[in-house]
């Protein structure tokens, strides 16, 4: 005899517990904030692998947009040098200018923690709305927003336990001229080589241009610049034959 199916409710809410390693316990899913106002941000264990005490630094961003990552944008950071033996709460301020009031639930919370045993997992906090906001959303976030139902936010994204990489992804895959707001993602910063080779120094990238003002200019177009938290790591030791040479 088959048994019976589970009602879908229920298949949804085992989806949704199952998708967290941290599991945010406050905003609450769809309430309203002060925009401008502090912000306190709390999470715990979700009970799914890796636990917390598996999870060693984090980095937390105030987001919005859709459920897809060319639909999302980082508004600013709450913090990128987060540690996990500090606790499980954090408390950002943002300017109203950092977006708009509609729609509703347009924002949410991502932080991406670094395992102990390699890799990176990114968690993403329920859906919430700003009041008093005085900015716009680009028009990707709008597009995104019109997709989504219901206020969970983003799936997660599950690396914990891979080997180290210097991929760029998610925002910091982007190039910088594509990138809209006042806030910038850099690439992360590169392996180092196992040898010297080059003989003159050269910029990876070129240059960006540049106006010199001569009079008064309007507003900044750029807040902040956030480079993506280093997931390599290498092992290093003197070297004993410079001991008998000096």
């Amino acid at each position: 005899m088959r048994p019976a199916a589970l009602p879908l409710s229920i298949l949804l809410s085992l989806l949704t517990f199952a998708s967290a390693d941290v599991e945010f316990t406050s905003p609450v899913a769809g309430t309203t904030l002060t925009g401008g106002g502090d912000i306190t941000i709390t999470w715990r264990d979700s009970g799914v692998a890796p636990s917390l005490s598996d999870l060693s630094t984090y980095a937390l961003y105030l987001c919005a947009g859709g459920n897809d990552d060319s639909t999302i944008i980082q508004l600013g950071p709450v913090t990128t040098q987060g540690s996990f033996a500090n606790g499980n709460t954090a408390e950002g301020s943002f300017a109203t200018s950092l977006g708009a009031s509609i729609p509703a639930n347009a924002y949410f919370f991502k932080i991406v923690s670094q395992s102990k045993t390699g890799g990176t997992v990114t968690n993403f906090s329920p859906r919430f709305s700003l009041s008093g906001m005085t900015g716009t959303f680009p028009q990707n976030v709008i597009t995104g927003m019109q997709s989504v139902t219901g206020i969970e936010g983003p799936p997660t994204q599950n690396d914990a336990g891979s080997s180290p990489s210097n991929v760029a992804t998610g925002s910091f895959a982007l190039p910088w001229d594509m990138q809209t707001g006042l806030t910038k993602y850099a690439a992360m910063q590169p392996y180092p080589p196992t040898k010297i080779t080059a003989k003159t120094r050269t910029p990876l990238f070129p240059s960006s241009p540049y106006t010199i003002a001569t009079t008064m200019m309007g507003h900044p177009t750029l807040l902040t610049t956030v480079t993506q938290p280093v997931t390599w790591a290498f092992s290093q030791k003197e070297n004993p034959v410079s001991n008998y040479l000096a």
